[in-house]
């Protein structure tokens, strides 16, 4: 597991600022607030924040990942032995 997931789930708006997403992080301040309130009541509202911002940084991992696949396919071409699907 990459440590950006453990600062993720441990240290929400943190994670998601290192990793690059700034509005992702105010948001999950922003969500911060009702869920600790609310989670005195209903406590499973406490892992809220910290599963938006393990969701938000996978989401943004697979995004820089299949671009990092679809550029080197723009500069290198598919590769051998592909054939496009058939309709």
């Amino acid at each position: 597991m990459s440590m950006i997931y453990i600062l993720a789930a441990f240290l929400p708006p943190l994670g998601l600022l290192l990793n690059g997403q700034p509005f992702s992080a105010i948001l999950n301040v922003v969500l911060i607030i009702p869920c600790v309130i609310f989670g005195l009541v209903f406590p499973v509202l406490f892992f809220v924040p910290s599963l938006h911002a393990l969701i938000a940084v996978h989401m943004k991992r697979n995004d820089r990942r299949h671009r990092e696949v679809v550029d080197a396919i723009e500069k290198h071409g598919p590769p051998p032995g592909w054939s496009p699907p058939r309709n």
